[in-house]
């Protein structure tokens, strides 16, 4: 896992998603599979190593670590399967597409990059061969010429092969700024939050936490690389100058032979691609440093919409207090006024009684004055 750690501070130069399977190690013959659901499948180039691999995850468990050598082949043995066969993992790694396109195209970047590692290896050992035969012939001192892989184009697509930008200034990083500030917008205007709506806002406060630890983490990633490649800028310097040194002592030499004027060549095309290299860091520095300054305004307004989000649940209960408050004064009106209906029919009843006594009263009276007269 030591070398995988390194993969994870890189960017994929290409990535796709399939089903992963390996073979039985029994049997060899039937699929056994990795993932429960399709997972992410990326190549990667290791720069130190001047190799290419296949990384997988699955959650943080790496479920593919295949380094892609020229000898190896990938086969399409359907027209959504393929395999290859890694001889240093021992073992037959299979995936699964959900179209054919999907599987063409990894095919291709599978050839692609085989191609480009037969290259490395070529480029790798001609070198070699070139920086030890300079200390068999020359007994003023062994040359050597030190390796400057070429970085392959970065190139991506996502899950349904879409092409997507992967370099530092890719537009999916910001995502989480686009959030902020649609939700700084909305909160320009506030209302009257129900407790649906304090629910939602604290989910995006929850959103904005994580996004808040991504950035962290990148931006202590950003400044690792930055001590990394001032360590690599510095040690290319003194490179440089101990390679011009020798070319300036090769000048001096009175005995010009065929074989020293190659070796000032070879060193004179070094000395560039040092200084080539050199240019490129100091660009990736650059855009580093303009990384950083995006990351502390995204600290910033994670604060800022933090801050609101606290006063809107402080109203958000002030009005819950009052809701409550109404309520029970509701309460209380409606049962003063069912008491009111209750002594209304009490009073009506004894009405109704007054009445008729006094109904029968007057029948007496009138029967009394009949009789009297």
């Amino acid at each position: 896992m030591g070398c995988l750690k390194n993969f994870f501070e890189m960017q994929p130069i290409y990535s796709t998603r399939a089903h992963v399977f390996q073979i039985d190690p029994n049997t060899k013959k039937n699929w056994l599979p990795t993932s429960k659901h399709a997972v992410t499948v990326s190549y990667f180039y290791d720069s130190t190593r001047n190799v290419y691999r296949i990384i997988s995850l699955d959650g943080t468990k790496a479920i593919i670590n295949s380094t892609i050598s020229p000898n190896m082949t990938f086969t399409k043995t359907s027209q959504k399967f393929g395999q290859w066969a890694d001889s240093r993992a021992n073992t037959v790694y299979g995936l699964g597409f959900s179209t054919e396109h999907h599987l063409s195209k990894f095919a291709e970047k599978f050839a692609e990059y085989k191609e480009a590692a037969r290259l490395a290896k070529e480029k790798s050992q001609e070198k070699m061969d070139m920086a030890t035969s300079p200390s068999q012939e020359s007994p003023a001192g062994e040359l050597s010429s030190p390796l400057t892989p070429v970085t392959p184009p970065m190139e991506n697509i996502n899950g349904t092969d879409e092409i997507c930008d992967t370099t530092p200034n890719s537009d999916a990083r910001p995502e989480p700024a686009q959030n902020a500030l649609a939700f700084a917008h909305s909160m320009r205007f506030p209302v009257f939050c129900s407790p649906a709506m304090t629910k939602h806002w604290e989910a995006e406060l929850e959103a904005l936490k994580g996004n808040n630890a991504k950035l962290t983490a990148a931006l202590l990633e950003s400044t690792a690389n930055v001590k990394q490649w001032k360590q690599q800028l510095a040690a290319y310097q003194e490179e440089a100058e101990r390679l011009h040194k020798r070319v300036t002592e090769l000048e001096c030499q009175s005995n010009q032979t065929p074989v020293i004027k190659s070796q000032k060549t070879e060193l004179n095309q070094t000395i560039e691609e040092l200084e080539t290299a050199l240019r490129d860091k100091e660009e990736e520095m650059e855009k580093l440093k303009e990384e950083l300054e995006n990351m502390n305004d995204l600290m910033e307004q994670k604060d800022t919409l933090t801050q609101k989000l606290e006063e809107t649940e402080l109203r958000s209960r002030v009005l819950e207090e009052q809701l409550a408050g109404a309520e029970q004064r509701l309460e209380e009106n409606q049962e003063e006024q069912e008491n009111f209906r209750k002594s209304l029919r009490t009073l009506l009843e004894l009405l109704d009684g007054k009445i008729f006594e006094l109904t029968e009263l007057r029948d007496t009276l009138a029967r009394l004055i009949e009789e009297a007269s």
